[in-house]
């Protein structure tokens, strides 16, 4: 079973060849036994690679390309496996998801404090996280 729907992969394909700075993530897939996290906001033209952040609970999420099919070929125990956040969405930048969960120390410390900061009607989360 393919973790993107053919509408998400078009979405992610037509990202990719937009020459927009502040691409958005439009997937987020998650190992739901641990840590690891990716946020992918494009797809290259091979049906298999996704660029975005990858935070595989290290306490570094970085940019850069992942392999779906790697992602989608992973056995965790039990019999399960990487799924996708059905109800992912954001309005922030690849860009401030990179910058807040570097400073968070990881992809889910950052949506938490985003998610804190966009509740309160302040513009604060699409700015960088501040210092300190």
């Amino acid at each position: 079973m393919s973790l993107l729907t053919p509408e998400l992969r078009a979405a992610l394909r037509q990202q990719a060849c937009s020459d927009a700075a502040d691409k958005r993530p439009l997937a987020k897939l998650f190992n739901p036994m641990g840590a690891a996290t990716w946020l992918a906001s494009e797809l290259g033209e091979d049906g298999d690679t996704l660029f975005g952040l990858a935070d595989l609970g290290f306490g570094c999420p970085e940019l850069g390309y992942f392999s779906l099919r790697e992602i989608e070929a992973l056995r965790l125990p039990f019999g399960m496996r990487i799924e996708r956040d059905l109800t992912f969405a954001t309005r922030h930048s690849l860009a401030v998801w990179a910058a807040w969960s570097r400073k968070a120390g990881s992809i889910l410390s950052a949506e938490a404090l985003l998610r804190r900061a966009t509740a309160t009607g302040s513009d604060l989360a699409d700015r960088f996280p501040p210092s300190g």
